[in-house]
């Protein structure tokens, strides 16, 4: 199993360069909302002479555009986070397998769709985060989450967000459809409140006295230790963290993602970009623009991630884990989990 050791003095760098000098441009269709990509895009043009031409929005709106573009689609890459809309996407018909060595020799099995149509590029675990005033047993498993124990106590998203539908997608897989029911309902007796917000109001319910645990990605409380995140950074050392299910499962990742469209007019400049973003100077950029984890092993953290400190991840099949996410659904749609 992987381990993400944090110490930035002692994780070497594998050689890697930069696409070689391109010509033209490609079209991205991108759902990563973060201005710190910008300098991923710079680069890649200033390092190949291709121009991007960006087309933004929320993933379902761009898989819906591009499903009705159909093969006068502009679209060359898909570019989004979590491995549920990455899989729609290509159940959709809406992505191509990728032929590239370099891709698959540089992320891991894990992290790449079975059939090379997505590969995963950056990665956030999804911890568990309480008071560390008010919780002296914190839950150490995601199993723990659900114990009667911590009745009332409990913050997290709604049944709606992608990121709460791939970890019960993860338990699925892991433990089956009962064991994963009797979890989401548990959870829903342990919830503080009604789900509500991002993962960084999960974070403020801490602050706030709301509920003394919550569920959120890594990025999000590493983002508050590197600037200043109103509601939270003015209190994050009162917040402890635990990485679940070490020494069994390990830690569930989701991952922001790239894939080929079906239809792409400049397809060699697409498989390109996708190449360029498994260079060491893009993965490393996803931690130090991001606070991300890199999906390449051995590339050095940002100091921001590599304060969260190392853990086991679980190597799950993503794809496994995608065939999974509509029956997710289905269970929160049971158990009442709004």
């Amino acid at each position: 199993m992987k381990r993400f050791r944090l110490s930035v003095a002692t994780l070497a760098l594998s050689a890697t360069t930069l696409p070689a000098l391109a010509e033209g441009e490609l079209n991205l269709y991108s759902s990563r909302h973060y201005d710190t990509d910008e300098r991923l895009y710079s680069d890649f043009t200033d390092a190949t002479g291709i121009k991007i031409n960006r087309i933004e929005g929320k993933a379902d709106e761009l898989l819906t555009r591009m499903q009705a573009e159909g093969i006068n689609s502009p679209a060359d890459l898909l570019l989004t986070v979590d491995t549920s809309r990455l899989a729609r996407a290509k159940n959709m018909g809406l992505l191509q397998s990728v032929d590239s060595d370099f891709l698959e020799n540089r992320i891991p099995a894990y992290l790449q769709d079975e059939d090379n149509q997505w590969f995963g590029f950056s990665q956030r675990a999804r911890i568990i985060f309480y008071d560390k005033e008010d919780v002296t047993n914190p839950p150490h498993d995601y199993a723990d989450l659900a114990d009667p124990a911590y009745e009332g106590l409990l913050c997290i998203r709604s049944s709606s967000n992608e990121y709460n539908q791939t970890l019960l997608a993860s338990i699925i897989t892991h433990a089956g459809e009962e064991a994963a029911t009797e979890w989401a309902r548990g959870i829903v007796a342990n919830m503080a409140r009604s789900p509500q917000g991002g993962d960084t109001d999960q974070l403020r319910g801490l602050v706030s006295g709301e509920c003394d645990i919550s569920v959120s990605n890594t990025y999000y409380f590493a983002r508050s230790i590197r600037t200043d995140v109103s509601g939270v950074s003015a209190d994050i050392d009162g917040i402890g963290w635990v990485f679940p299910d070490q020494g069994s499962n390990g830690a569930h990742m989701n991952i922001s993602g790239g894939g080929l469209a079906a239809h792409a007019p400049n397809r060699d400049n697409a498989v390109k970009f996708l190449e360029y973003l498994a260079s060491d100077q893009a993965q490393q950029y996803f931690s130090a623009g991001n606070d991300e984890y890199p999906a390449v092993p051995g590339v050095a953290l940002s100091p921001s991630v590599a304060a969260l400190g190392f853990f086991q991840t679980d190597a799950i099949s993503l794809s496994d884990v995608a065939a999974n996410v509509p029956l997710a659904q289905k269970i929160f749609n049971e158990v009442g989990w709004e």
